[in-house]
């Protein structure tokens, strides 16, 4: 079996019974199960949701996405080996300790296989929650060129390029494209202040101004869970992005939920503290392969500036990339699961047929061939 056997690059074709259209995403796809099947997985698995609460299939592929496109490998690789399963078993760790610790639920419900996510249906804060405790990436090319304010924060002169903060930030931006705020440009993922979200929380699908005060407690404790369980290992939580939205439990109470995915390597910069007491930064997340596009090709800018999206997306359309890259970035997911959950990773040999096997025997929710 070829390693291209192995990635899950096409998520979107599983014959799992929906009762509305497969939603796909840069990386995972949700397949919404019928009414029928939600009330009955619901009565016979016992979860602690509203009786009537839509529930979905959520498989995470291993595409990987960086500059907002898909890219490609040499010898027919559409993925990175062991990422899909890397992300989800990080995340599932730090879900599983955040619950522990007394802080939220999360929308995960049950987990049938490696790549797989049963959850429920959430309703979504319009807002990336971006938590910082050191100066780069982003933040210091925009600092680099006199930028001193960011999201309504003013940092002091004289910061170095991967210097620890003074405290850290929280930066918000738009998750979507918010139209009719002002002030508030109408793009995707635009960095937003505390104000812009207390004068709009409507718009942000804050139920009440209440609940921002709660997203940030919840986005900062979160953030000192993970970094302090890291730095355990030796390991620095730079920056991190958190999602969150609102269930309602069993109970019939609403609730702000922890959503999409924590503390993994895509969603956070995370450095070895080792080499960092050295001075040198190295990287234990998709922040490698950033920056390896962006050395690997002639013109960075193109990755950068949004203005030039057609030709990006050009780029990644028809460059396979050496698989070399490909598997440096596999070994970096692969490690940093293994090292954060203290578990060996399973990689399955044929993804797809396994989960349609489990999907089927367990849950009934396969159509019949």
């Amino acid at each position: 079996m070829s390693l291209a056997d192995k990635v899950l690059a096409v998520n979107n074709d599983l014959p799992i019974r929906t009762g509305l259209p497969i939603h796909s995403g840069k990386v995972r796809s949700v397949y919404w199960l019928s009414e029928a099947d939600s009330k009955r997985l619901i009565n016979e698995k016992g979860y602690d949701v509203a009786p009537d609460a839509p529930l979905a299939i959520m498989i995470i592929s291993d595409r990987i996405s960086a500059f907002d496109c898909i890219w490609h490998g040499e010898g027919g690789l559409t993925g990175v080996p062991g990422k899909g399963a890397a992300l989800n078993a990080i995340s599932n760790h730090w879900f599983n300790l955040f619950k522990a610790r007394g802080l939220a639920d999360s929308h995960i419900l049950d987990i049938p296989h490696p790549l797989v996510w049963i959850v429920q249906k959430a309703r979504s804060v319009m807002v990336e929650a971006i938590c910082r405790r050191y100066i780069t990436g982003s933040m210091w090319r925009a600092y680099s060129k006199g930028e001193r304010e960011f999201c309504g924060i003013r940092l002091p002169d004289g910061l170095q390029k991967d210097q620890q903060l003074p405290e850290p930030l929280i930066t918000p931006s738009t998750k979507g494209v918010m139209k009719g705020i002002p002030g508030v440009p109408e793009v995707d993922d635009v960095n937003i202040s505390r104000s812009d979200l207390e004068d709009h929380y409507t718009s942000f699908n804050f139920t009440k101004p209440e609940d921002i005060a709660r997203y940030e407690v919840l986005l900062r404790e979160g953030f000192n869970v993970i970094s302090q369980a890291l730095s355990s290992l030796d390991q620095i939580l730079v920056d991190t992005k958190f999602e969150f939205g609102y269930i309602t439990d069993a109970k019939g109470e609403e609730k702000l939920i922890y959503m999409d995915e924590v503390g993994t390597p895509d969603s956070s910069r995370i450095w070895d503290g080792e080499a960092y007491r050295q001075g040198k930064v190295i990287e234990k997340s998709k922040e490698s392969f950033r920056q390896f596009l962006l050395n690997y090709f002639a013109d960075p800018d193109i990755l950068l500036n949004k203005a030039r999206m057609p030709e990006r997306e050009a780029l990644a359309r028809e460059h396979a990339l050496p698989e070399s890259a490909f598997m440096a970035l596999s070994k970096t997911y692969i490690e940093i699961a293994e090292t954060i959950t203290g578990k060996p990773l399973h990689i399955s040999d044929n993804p797809k047929a396994e989960i349609i096997e489990v999907l089927a025997k367990e849950y009934g929710v396969i159509n019949s061939m």
